[in-house]
């Protein structure tokens, strides 16, 4: 995309909103840059693949400087990755081998987003169940599969590193999800910190496989940048002043609504 299109100032606008959603909510922002971008009439492996280096760069400031803090759990993130990193790689080689044309794939990546925006509304929705769940003495199966957490560390890693890969979605909310389910004693800073560590590498090596099958379209990436870095900046000063009763709903729907939309139709 040409930088001088008149387009670009939509775009850094369309930046700005999903950053200062970001910085809102704390939600990331592949569930809601991703579906943007599909409405502006990208093609999907476009706006994927532009969106997972979004991703990438946008999260790694927060990854330095939780890790700085010591809130990131390195032996939890190094099984996360062990799983996710390779099954990114392998999934992007896949749709590499499988498909002559991007169109071939188009409606299993729509699908794919579809899926993961309606898990990580459900996410959001029943987070707090999720917690509760998550308690070793809630119910012996959950204690059981926490004494392997290991092992489901990293088949949960694979299984992000395939959706994400499709769909730019779920490095936040459903890995934030599985930590809370498997290491129920993780401190909750440590929970946000290691998530995010995790996420970092996940979309970069993902961004790069679809930047590797030309799907990343360099001047949109550049304008969603200008308009979101400052955006996040100012939501996340401008979070706590918003009622949660009224975002995190509203959230939750639209994640919803649009997951019902590219899942089914």
């Amino acid at each position: 995309m040409p930088l001088l299109q008149p387009e670009l100032l939509l775009y850094i606008g369309a930046g700005a909103l999903v950053g200062f959603a970001v910085g809102l909510t704390g939600v990331g922002g592949g569930s809601l840059m991703t579906p943007l971008l599909l409405l502006f009439g990208f093609p999907p492996q476009v706006a994927i693949g532009t969106d997972l280096l979004y991703a990438a760069i946008t999260k790694s400031s927060g990854m330095v400087m939780h890790a700085r803090r010591g809130n990131v759990d390195w032996t939890i993130l190094k099984r996360m990755a062990a799983g996710s990193i390779p099954a990114a790689l392998l999934t992007a080689t896949a749709l590499w081998l499988l498909a002559s044309d991007a169109g071939d794939y188009a409606p299993l990546l729509t699908t794919a987003l579809g899926i993961t925006l309606i898990v990580t509304a459900l996410v959001l929705l029943f987070k707090h169940r999720l917690q509760a769940l998550a308690n070793p003495q809630s119910a012996s199966f959950m204690g059981a599969v926490q004494q392997r957490a290991g092992a489901w560390t990293v088949a949960m890693g694979i299984l992000l590193g395939v959706f994400v890969t499709l769909s730019s979605v779920g490095a936040g909310a459903i890995g934030t999800a599985v930590l809370l389910i498997l290491y129920p004693a993780l401190a909750p800073l440590k929970v946000v910190g290691t998530d995010l560590a995790h996420a970092v590498p996940l979309t970069l090596v993902a961004g790069l496989g679809h930047l590797a099958l030309g799907h990343v379209d360099p001047g949109l990436l550049l304008a969603l940048l200008m308009g979101s870095l400052p955006a996040i900046y100012i939501g996340t000063h401008v979070g706590h002043r918003v009622p949660s009763h009224i975002m995190h709903p509203l959230l939750v729907t639209v994640l919803l609504a649009l997951g019902v939309k590219y899942a089914v139709f």
